[in-house]
């Protein structure tokens, strides 16, 4: 892909206490930043996903509309755009790329606002799934720089669920003999295609399977959804930058850093942002429940359920109810 730019942040001390050599960020950009560089929006990717996949709320039609605003669309690290394991050279290539937690990315897209942009003000940090994680560490970890965030379909501290789904996964994934711990001369195809089976029942509710959902997106038959759209997705990805992306996942902790020593209360308490929380109401990987008691804690913050069947999905832009939902969701907490 070649719509996007690469900040160089060259070697990075991660938060592990490891380095990063030659870190590089991929980010695409949309409008412009006005003479006081206060119209600025970060989105940040989910998943497996890149800038592209994240950008169904960007037109001039919506909140997020690059006439207005400046937005930057960052690419998470181990997506395979931004610094992975199928880009990185010796020594950490493949299975020997290091741990990056959320910390890390969020530290390195300051940098990138500080440095090439001379940024220090956010107007609005957003996104989904993973993206709603970076979304609430620029919250906490910048809560004088960030004037409103929108965690879509995610959480401030991965689960204990969350993180053994994820667990399983990586196990699934890591049995294929081909996977020969990450030093495989060609992809592991039986365990992509174990996994993108394993995963599918999770993104998309329970309700969306029911009602043969999948349909909707151009698939006549449960089948041709898992072989066509979840084993092709998978296929199609390096199976190192999936492993490194799920160890960032399963770190995802606002408050596991030296500043909070650990105290998540605080960590929450600690967003000064306007906030709108926006959990689906049958998401099975970030339920409800935990945005509920997130929210409480965040003095500035509005939990607003999105009602969907579409799960996790909710939050995606593939079901374009929801992503009006959303839509809404942000044009009013950009109009406080």
């Amino acid at each position: 892909m070649t719509d996007h730019e690469t900040f160089a942040a060259g070697d990075v001390i991660l938060q592990s206490g490891d380095t990063l050599p030659d870190a590089r960020l991929a980010y695409a950009t949309h409008g412009s930043l006005n003479s006081d560089k206060s119209n600025v929006v970060l989105i940040f990717t989910h998943f497996s996903g890149r800038h592209s996949d994240s950008e169904y709320l960007i037109g001039e039609d919506n909140a997020l509309d690059p006439q207005r605003y400046f937005i930057v669309v960052m690419n998470l690290l181990g997506n395979g755009l931004s610094s992975s394991p199928s880009n990185a050279g010796p020594p950490v290539d493949k299975a020997r790329f290091p741990g990056v937690s959320i910390y890390d990315n969020v530290h390195i897209q300051h940098r990138l606002l500080v440095e090439t942009f001379g940024i220090e003000r956010i107007a609005l940090a957003l996104g989904h799934s993973m993206g709603a994680q970076q979304a609430y560490h620029w919250g906490a970890l910048y809560p004088e720089m960030v004037e409103r965030i929108a965690p879509i379909c995610g959480s401030a501290r991965t689960s204990i669920h969350n993180y053994a789904f994820l667990d399983g996964m990586r196990a699934v994934l890591t049995s294929d003999p081909a996977w020969r711990d990450g030093d495989y001369a060609s992809p592991p195809t039986a365990g992509l295609r174990a996994l993108a089976r394993a995963w599918a029942p999770w993104p998309p509710s329970q309700g969306f399977y029911r009602e043969q959902a999948y349909q909707e997106l151009g698939f006549a038959s449960l089948e041709a959804f898992l072989a066509d759209y979840w084993e092709a997705m998978y296929l199609s990805l390096d199976a190192n930058n999936i492993l490194a992306q799920i160890w960032t996942w399963q770190q995802s902790d606002i408050s596991a850093n030296d500043l909070y020593g650990g105290d998540f209360a605080a960590a929450l308490a600690a967003i000064r942002a306007r906030s709108i929380v926006l959990p689906c109401r049958t998401d099975t990987y970030f339920p409800p429940e935990d945005n509920v008691f997130e929210a409480a804690h965040m003095p500035n913050a509005e939990l607003r359920l999105i009602p969907s069947n579409w799960g996790h999905w909710a939050g995606s832009g593939k079901n374009p109810i929801d992503t009006a939902f959303i839509d809404q969701a942000l044009k009013d907490l950009l109009a406080t």
